[in-house]
């Protein structure tokens, strides 16, 4: 037998078998009393069977009744939680996503591709694009004033976030055009050892070491020419000739104007770079919006496929979290 019962008819039921009084039931329910009890005979007439005893002195639940309540809460509880969810859902439509940054995406139009399927997805949703120093190498994630980061890999604390790497690039030499080395059409590193180099500021820890690639120097410490904490400085720094830097390809555009150019260099490998956010973030359903907009738009060199990981010697998930 189907029966068709509105979550209104187990309301109203569950009002009065908590009272045991209509009137009270009614006042509770914001409904009239007579209206409630026709409610009430419409629910027992679907049931076929009588839910209550009446008399002019008290309400008590029949053995059909008892029976029913605490099927009834079941069923309300569940709606009740599932319409929460559904405003949990439209809240995330509509909320905002802070997206931080230290150098642009850019990279063949990597970032409007990934704003574009994510706003196909969530269309009610603001994504804020943040500009951060090179002091913080999360790019405002171990702040907690982003959601998501394009940042560079190696992250400092890397266990506290998961990932998605969008590109991976050659590490080339950027110098002056005055530069010795600059008549090179290629450089080993072997050449650069003794040459002053451009260092990120200590805070950003080990992607300071990256860029002075201290992988490759067999314990020799790097010469320091100067700090700098973004593309202008890096640029004026390199024209004013205080040193010499490696930059990812796909950054070069930023500082190869005039009187700076870049060469390949042998004896290195190549730079990573990443969305980022908090691993305890990969349940928010906008989080991992992007994240997966970001997989599905991200570069595909030809010589070497990118990866998602969730951490350090950890294998990637099917979609990113």
């Amino acid at each position: 037998m189907t029966i068709d019962v509105h979550a209104r008819d187990l309301r109203y039921f569950v009002a009065v078998a908590e009272e045991l009084h209509f009137t009270r039931a009614a006042e509770l329910l914001y409904v009239s009393q007579p209206a409630l009890s026709k409610q009430i005979r419409a629910l027992e007439r679907q049931l076929g069977a009588e839910l209550f005893r009446r008399d002019r002195h008290a309400v008590a639940l029949t053995a059909a009744g008892e029976a029913l309540l605490p099927h009834a809460r079941t069923v309300l509880a569940a709606w009740e939680a599932g319409a929460a969810a559904v405003d949990a859902a439209k809240a995330a439509q509509r909320s905002t996503l802070v997206v931080g940054m230290s150098t642009s995406p850019g990279r063949g139009g990597l970032l409007p591709a990934i704003r574009s399927r994510f706003t196909a997805a969530h269309p009610h949703t603001t994504v804020r694009l943040r500009q951060m120093s090179w002091d913080d190498p999360t790019a405002g994630l171990a702040e907690g004033t982003v959601d998501v980061a394009f940042v560079w890999l190696p992250l400092p604390d890397e266990d506290r976030y998961a990932w998605t790497v969008v590109a991976e690039e050659p590490r080339l030499l950027a110098l002056p055009e005055s530069h010795p080395l600059a008549t090179r059409p290629e450089v080993d590193f072997a050449d650069l050892l003794d040459e002053p180099f451009l260092a990120l500021p200590r805070s950003a820890g080990r992607l300071r070491d990256h860029w002075l690639a201290l992988d490759a120097r067999a314990g020799r410490p790097p010469r320091i020419g100067a700090e700098i904490s973004g593309a202008e400085e890096t640029y004026e720094a390199l024209v004013a000739g205080l040193g010499i830097c490696l930059v990812a390809e796909g950054n070069a555009p930023l500082i190869t104007l005039g009187g700076v150019t870049t060469r390949p260099v042998r004896g290195i490998g190549p730079s990573r770079y990443a969305l980022a956010w908090r691993r305890g973030d990969g349940h928010r359903p906008l989080v991992r919006a992007y994240a997966e907009a970001a997989t599905a738009a991200r570069a595909r060199p030809a010589t070497t496929a990118p990866h998602t990981t969730d951490g350090p010697g950890r294998q990637p998930p099917q979609s990113p979290r």
